[in-house]
């Protein structure tokens, strides 16, 4: 599913640290990867000529630490506007991935800072994978999917089903949250919960062990808690489509600041986050 992959880098870090670990997946090992690091703008010649030389040794350092296969590997050094290249980098590669790094920062301080990730995310149609700087990689075997009836849950199912399916002793757990407190119909056994019943038969098709959890009240709250609490490695999350409604080139701030599951995810989670924007 994922043939691929683009991987933004500035030093290295924990997207190579990332990359890495996602190239032992077997479904993944056979992926292109394209690695990119971008020159902003500068105000001499002779700065950005000194900027390009540091990228060379920039993405001459990810290639040794990777050590992909050469004739899997496209090395882009690129001059513009970082948040501008990456997207168009992704375009141009049709990329299935896209692997960025994060700082962590709220959707405000996105805004204040030029966050790249926050505006790259915003953007692109591509499934992204982000790594904050202080959160750890681990190898993928314990996969946390926020599930419910959307078409964005059931490609999110497919795409961690592909990835746990070939790895021995890996783990599916599947996380809904029930919005209301209130609720009386919340089973006593999670497995029992109706909405779990498409995405259980399909773990068991695919021989991939499984887990289902229940929440209530606030989901992006309770599937941080629960990744923290049941030590996931990795949470895939279903992002519909974000793109801005007035122009695809000018951030839409007024959801850029609402109320998004997905922007509080990819802030608190305690481990590498994967928003997936496919349909299935």
């Amino acid at each position: 599913m994922i043939q691929n992959i683009l991987i933004a880098v500035a030093g290295l870090g924990k997207c190579e640290q990332m990359l890495k670990m996602l190239m032992e997946i077997p479904i993944i090992q056979g992926a292109n990867v394209t690695i990119l690091h971008v020159v902003a703008p500068q105000v001499t010649a002779e700065l950005m000529s000194e900027k390009l030389t540091a990228g060379g040794k920039i993405l001459a350092d990810a290639i040794e630490y990777l050590k992909l296969d050469p004739a899997k590997v496209n090395v882009r050094l690129k001059q513009g506007d970082p948040k501008d290249t990456v997207c168009q980098v992704a375009e141009e590669e049709n990329s299935d991935l896209i692997i960025m790094g994060s700082r962590g920062l709220n959707r405000l301080e996105s805004i204040l800072s030029n966050s790249v990730s926050q505006y790259v995310f915003q953007l692109t149609s591509q499934p992204m994978l982000l790594v904050k700087d202080d959160v750890d990689t681990k190898r993928i075997s314990k996969i946390m999917l926020g599930y419910n009836n959307s078409s964005t849950a059931q490609a999110s199912l497919k795409l961690a089903l592909s990835f746990l399916r070939d790895i021995k002793g890996s783990q599916l757990m599947l996380m809904h949250v029930k919005a209301d407190r209130k609720s009386t119909d919340i089973p006593v056994n999670p497995e029992q919960d109706p909405v779990f019943a498409t995405a259980v038969a399909e773990a068991k098709r695919q021989g991939v062990a499984y887990k289902c959890i229940l929440g209530v009240g606030d989901p992006g709250k309770e599937i941080c808690k629960a990744a923290e609490e049941f030590n996931a490695d990795l949470i895939v999350l279903g992002s519909p489509e974000r793109r801005p409604s007035i122009a695809k080139n000018l951030p839409d701030l007024e959801r850029l600041l609402g109320n998004s599951l997905s922007d509080y995810v990819r802030v608190k989670a305690p481990c590498p986050v994967l928003l997936n924007r496919s349909i299935a």
